[in-house]
């Protein structure tokens, strides 16, 4: 045991030494320690916010951005809440809200409506003055705060029983640096004990980092969804000014596309039979809603007098007149010429009776003339089906010849006037036929040189399709059967029940959905049409639904009952035949 004398005894130089070198090895192993824990937990930061970017880079709906944002800045910084606010004119807009020890998530995707008012822009809010400042806010203590009195937060908590401590409001700003947002964050946490602890400048950094990368990801979507609603824009546009270059067909285009996107979501809905695999998603009905606005995008090359051709006579002008005055020159002509026969009698002094049969036969001509006249008028509707007997009518009267006060031969009829009046049904010539089959191939090459996105490439070959048939003898590619895109098969039947049933067409009647449902059917039968669509489309009313959907109150077939006017229908079936294939 040391004596007293050694305990006393003054520390030797070299052991006071050895004294502090062991306490600097302490010290330095404790800062080498921290400085390693600190690296580690900046490298696990530096990681988790890597993380969290590619996380919002990889997320393409906006709401569940905002969602993911609030979310991943309160996990950042164990904070207890979180507020996203959108800026809109001098308002923030409360988007997505979140209080874990209130056990309230509201806004965002669940569905559930923030019912608090917008913040206007006044430094009586943080998120407000944030907004105004441009430029990010700690506040330790809400209440004890010594920059202004934020009356809007202490508000809040008295009306929720909330009490907010720490604050972390930081701006969200666009490409260009206009702020579009606030991001506000409530109450940090310590981690061990919970006890509510101011943000600390190294979260503050980190959370600015998060919003940059919250930044870009939104100006990516907004960017996106721009350009989205700049080309959908754009192709209703066109469409619209199709739909305008000609009256006949005002508004066919939007009905169309309305009527398409209706039966595909009923198709949607279908869990059995030939349709329980066919589904569309978000992205498939916005294909085809372009698709469908853009299906006679190649009428804009088709000549106006065709798409507007009324009359079987009509050009660019009606030539009706024309023929008409034509008659009345030829009678006038041989009124004249029996005139003449009659006052060459009468200087003769025939006898009274070669006078009376010259009489008869101007009368008898006149009648014919005036006949020929009324026939002519009749042939140049559309609306009457032509018979055998009518047509060779038509031949007959066009090979009667007249002397004009040239004295030349001239026909009845032309035989450009012959070829249209000798339309069956309808008013167009088969030439014209041809010339408005050319826009689906138009359509096609039309949008073939547009640079579609993945999504999209369908739109081309679903938009040109919908005259293809069944049987491959539809246009402009000859398809058969499942080379037909389902999509532009689904059109095919909307758009032929939309021009059967349109009352806006001068060439034709609107149809009852009874003759259009027959036709229809005949078209299935033919293989023209898909009879699985067709069946869908008749026996789930889709029509029906559909005028009841957009509250139309009178349906174009119950213009007309199918017992009172049993022969009226019976005579506009094949009218309404031959307009289907004038469609096609």
């Amino acid at each position: 045991m040391p004596s007293t004398d050694q305990i006393d005894r003054p520390l030797s130089d070299e052991s006071l030494k050895l004294s502090q070198d062991i306490n600097l090895n302490g010290l330095l192993q404790n800062l080498v320690t921290d400085v390693k824990e600190y690296a580690d937990r900046l490298k696990e930061q530096i990681s988790e916010l890597s993380d969290i970017g590619q996380l919002l880079s990889s997320i393409h709906d906006r709401t569940t951005l905002l969602e993911v944002i609030v979310e991943k800045a309160k996990a950042f910084t164990n904070a207890d809440g979180g507020v996203f606010f959108l800026k809109e004119n001098s308002q923030l807009h409360y988007t997505v809200l979140q209080n874990e020890s209130m056990e309230l998530r509201c806004g965002g995707t669940t569905g559930k409506t923030i019912d608090i008012p917008p913040i206007e822009l006044r430094q009586s809010s943080v998120s407000a003055f944030v907004a105004m400042q441009g430029r990010s806010l700690n506040i330790p203590d809400l209440y004890n705060s010594d920059i202004i009195d934020f009356k809007i937060d202490k508000l809040f908590d008295q009306l929720t029983n909330y009490y907010t401590q720490s604050l972390l409001a930081v701006p969200i700003r666009d490409h260009d640096y206009e702020i579009i947002g606030i991001l506000l964050l409530l109450n940090a946490q310590d981690p061990k004990t919970g006890e509510i602890v101011s943000f600390s400048p190294e979260r503050e950094n980190l959370i600015e980092a998060l919003v940059a990368h919250a930044s870009m990801a939104i100006g990516k979507i907004d960017s996106i969804a721009e350009t989205e609603n700049l080309f959908e824009a754009f192709v209703q546009v066109m469409a619209s000014a199709i739909d305008e270059k000609s009256p006949a067909t005002g508004g066919h285009i939007r009905r169309v596309s309305d009527l398409t996107l209706f039966m595909a979501e009923k198709v949607d809905k279908v869990d059995s039979g030939c349709f329980k695999d066919i589904h569309f998603d978000d992205a498939k009905m916005h294909e085809l809603r372009l698709a469908s606005w853009m299906h006679d995008i190649g009428k804009v090359t088709t000549p106006v007098e065709i798409m507007e051709k009324a009359k079987k006579l009509q050009t660019l002008f009606d030539r009706s007149q024309h023929v008409d005055l034509r008659m009345k020159y030829i009678l006038e002509r041989i009124q004249n010429t029996i005139l003449q026969q009659k006052v060459d009698l009468l200087t003769k002094g025939a006898a009274e009776k070669d006078i009376e049969d010259l009489d008869a036969k101007a009368q008898t001509i006149n009648v014919r003339i005036y006949e020929i006249r009324n026939f002519l008028q009749r042939c140049n509707e559309p609306y009457e089906p032509l018979s055998d007997r009518d047509i060779e009518r038509l031949t007959a009267i066009a090979d009667l010849t007249f002397l004009n006060e040239e004295g030349q031969l001239e026909p009845y009829l032309t035989a450009d006037e012959l070829e249209n009046l000798s339309i069956r049904c309808g008013s167009i010539t088969e030439g014209e036929r041809e010339i408005m089959k050319e826009h689906a191939y138009i359509t096609l090459k039309m949008l073939e040189q547009i640079p579609f996105t993945r999504n999209l490439k369908n739109i081309p070959i679903i938009a040109a399709s919908h005259h293809e048939f069944i049987n491959g003898k539809g246009y402009p590619l000859g398809l058969k059967g499942e080379e037909i895109p389902f999509e532009a098969r689904l059109m095919a039947v909307v758009d032929i029940a939309e021009a059967l049933t349109a009352d806006d067409r001068p060439y034709k009647k609107s149809m009852p959905l009874t003759e259009v449902y027959k036709i229809l059917r005949k078209m299935a039968s033919k293989e023209q049409l898909d009879n699985d669509l067709v069946e869908f489309f008749i026996n789930e009313n889709i029509y029906e639904k559909f005028c009841e959907q957009v509250k139309i109150s009178s349906l174009p077939h119950r213009k007309f009952s199918p017992d009172k006017n049993h022969l009226f229908n019976i005579k506009r079936k094949t009218q309404a035949e031959e307009t289907a294939r004038n469609l096609y």
